[in-house]
């Protein structure tokens, strides 16, 4: 053979055999990873080729789907009262992806999670039936949480003390997800992300916020646990007014006649006495402090329920007076309305405080289980005579405090008002807030709540924990207790 012809055969077997190891690669090593690309169309146009699974409160779906015209990608996403369960569902859309639990279970609900799928499909790459999310929201405390927010700035969590159900999970201003679901949705997704008061950002989970005198429970934990002090009914060594250590700033109350000096942390809780607690922070110290807060959940920036929650913070590297303004839920201590709510749930179970999640089950279009999550899971946070003292506390509050426009008529409610400082030297309106549980001795049912008024459009003089945040509290236990 010419040699000039022998070379050239050469090169060119070569070349074929480069060209079929090229192929073998990318069809053996990186298909997954190209199918998987978000640039891939082919993705988009298979996940929305059929109707998408659904995700259920208490039995009823409240997402759907809806064959749509003119486009390649086949159906779109629906809500049922999109507003009600934004804060729950988040959204959907084909052209700014997905949310909250449309987000985390976006392969079960498009059908594309390989658990759906038997090992033919695996081989054939034919999509099943997506599979359905199961949440543990109870559609009355949600409606009751919804509406009692009405047109305020603020969210709202109630939780199931003992098996840690999030029973609702509420944040205003809310949006209806079916608004930006499709491809041809720019006008309103402009006005929902240009909306200065951010109705996407959900409130009740990702925006922690100073929680003022809520934070007060914590640092009494702290207190009885370390032995400070014996009981609520103890007294306290509390100047009224505190001056803030190694410095001249004079920490005041807010009822300037209200029983403070020197209080028991019963009356301390009853009138939030700004000294008895910033002094008992300082004088247990801030480590001791930050043991308990953790306890309870602060600092926790994992916490998934399954959607991950911001992390509630309580601060490092303080000095005394900085330490003293924590115990009053100031400073750089920040909670989210799901930490607060964890706070009294844990104190209402007796001192244990169960995960709290807001999905059940995720299971495939048979009804067969995929993932389950265990009602229960809980850990001790304090010990069953602190947790009995505190709930004493917090009846107190609500019976003859702060707190009285949380009471329920024949349940046993107890609760903890907080109104924050907002702005530098407190120049904007302050946040409201309250935390609180309540139990129906006749039923056994039992329910703790977070509420969380950002901004009420009222006049500062008027923005309380009793007056804006507790009226919400009660309409969403009252709902939880029938």
């Amino acid at each position: 053979m010419n040699k000039t012809i022998r070379h050239t055969s050469v090169f060119v077997l070569l070349l074929v055999l480069a060209l079929l190891g090229r192929a073998t690669w990318v069809q053996a090593y990186r298909a997954e990873a190209l199918a998987d690309d978000q640039k891939n169309r082919r993705k988009t146009i298979a996940q929305y080729a059929q109707p998408l699974g659904n995700i259920v409160v208490a039995g009823s779906p409240v997402t759907g789907s809806k064959r749509t015209e003119g486009t390649d990608l086949e159906y779109r996403r629906t809500y049922t009262d999109g507003e009600l369960y934004a804060a729950v569902t988040g959204y959907s859309s084909q052209a700014y992806g997905a949310t909250q639990l449309e987000g985390i279970y976006a392969d079960v609900l498009d059908g594309t999670d390989d658990r759906l799928k038997n090992p033919l499909d695996a081989v054939t790459r034919k999509q099943r039936k997506p599979g359905t999310v199961l949440t543990t929201i109870d559609p009355a405390v949600q409606k009751a949480a919804y509406r009692a927010l009405g047109n305020k700035k603020g969210a709202a969590v109630a939780v199931d003390p003992v098996s840690g159900r999030i029973l609702a999970l509420a944040s205003t201003p809310s949006y209806d997800p079916s608004r930006i679901s499709g491809t041809n949705d720019g006008a309103a997704w402009q006005e929902l992300t240009g909306d200065e008061d951010k109705p996407l950002v959900n409130r009740a989970l990702r925006q922690p916020l100073p929680p003022g005198s809520t934070f007060k429970l914590v640092v009494a934990a702290a207190a009885l646990e370390d032995g400070l002090y014996r009981s609520v009914d103890t007294a306290t060594e509390s100047p009224d007014p505190y001056t803030l250590p190694h410095t001249r700033t004079v920490l005041r109350n807010e009822n300037a006649s209200a029983p403070c000096e020197n209080a028991t942390i019963r009356t301390a809780l009853r009138y939030s006495c700004n000294n008895v607690f910033g002094k008992m922070a300082a004088d247990l110290g801030q480590d001791k402090v930050r043991a308990m807060a953790e306890k309870f959940g602060f600092n926790d920036a994992g916490l998934d329920v399954p959607v991950r929650a911001y992390a509630s913070v309580y601060p490092s590297a303080m000095d005394p007076a900085q330490t003293a303004l924590s115990g009053i839920g100031q400073f750089d201590v920040t909670a989210t309305p799901l930490q607060m709510a964890m706070v009294s749930a844990a104190i209402a179970n007796d001192g244990l405080l169960a995960a709290p999640h807001m999905v059940s089950e995720v299971v495939d279009s048979d009804g067969d289980a995929l993932t389950s999550y265990e009602d229960g899971d809980t850990r001790r946070i304090v010990s069953s005579a602190t947790a009995g003292q505190l709930r004493s506390a917090m009846v107190t509050v609500v019976e003859e405090g702060t707190g009285t426009n949380a009471a329920v008529a024949g349940a046993e409610v107890g609760g903890k008002t907080g109104t924050a400082q907002h702005g530098e030297n407190n120049s904007k309106t302050p946040y409201a807030w309250f935390t609180s549980y309540a139990k129906d001795p006749s039923t056994g049912k039992q329910v703790a709540v977070a509420v969380m008024i950002e901004d009420s459009g009222a006049a500062r003089s008027e923005v309380s924990g009793n007056g804006l945040a507790a009226p919400v509290a009660q309409k969403m236990m009252a709902a939880a207790l029938k």
